[in-house]
C-alpha cells in the first residue's frame, strides 16, 4: 500500500534564505463523498492526479499519477469544486531531509509552511532554525481546506 508520512510546519522566512527558482503549483480538490481526497496538480510543466485517503496523524493512504497537463487543465476548469489554491514550492534541504515550503498567493497570501516526508512516523527529526510552530495535526492547514476556509478569513 502507497503511504504518505509527512509532518507540517509554519516558517519564519526571516531565518531563511530562499533558493533562486521556485515551482509554480496550481491545484484544486475534485468533491468526494468521504474523507478522501482527489487532487489535481499543475506544478510547473507537469501534471498529477493523487488520491488520498484520511488522515491519521501524520500517515494516510496516499497515489498519485502523472496526467497530461491538458487533462489537468480540463479536470481544474471543469471538475474541481470552487477555487484553486495557488502557491510557489521551494526545495530545501537540512540534515538528510528534503523540505518542500510553499508561500501561498490568492486568498491565502501570507500563509507559508514548509513539510517533510519521513520513513517512519517516530523517525527522528532535526527541524531547521526557520521552523516555528508544527501544525501537522490541525486541519486548516490542509490544502483541501484551504479552499474553503482561506487563510484571509482566520
Amino acid at each position: 500500500m502507497a503511504q504518505e508520512i509527512e509532518r507540517k510546519f509554519l516558517v519564519d522566512l526571516d531565518k531563511l534564505q530562499l533558493p533562486e527558482q521556485g515551482l509554480t503549483i496550481c491545484q484544486g480538490y475534485i468533491p468526494t463523498a468521504d474523507k478522501t481526497a482527489v487532487r489535481v496538480r499543475i506544478m510547473g510543466e507537469k501534471a498529477f492526479l493523487t488520491l488520498k485517503g484520511e488522515n491519521r496523524g501524520a500517515v494516510r493512504t496516499e497515489f498519485e499519477y502523472e496526467i497530461p497537463t491538458t487533462d489537468a487543465q480540463q479536470m481544474l476548469k471543469e471538475l474541481c469544486k470552487g477555487p484553486v489554491v495557488d502557491k510557489i514550492r521551494y526545495l530545501i534541504t537540512h540534515q538528510k531531509h528534503l523540505w518542500e515550503l510553499d508561500i501561498f498567493s490568492g486568498d491565502n497570501q501570507g500563509l507559508v509552511v514548509a513539510e517533510v516526508e519521513l520513513d517512519a512516523e517516530d523517525e527522528q527529526l532535526d527541524l531547521p532554525e526557520w521552523i516555528t510552530e508544527e501544525v501537522t495535526s490541525d486541519p486548516r492547514y490542509f490544502n483541501s481546506n484551504l479552499l474553503s476556509h482561506p487563510f484571509k478569513n482566520w
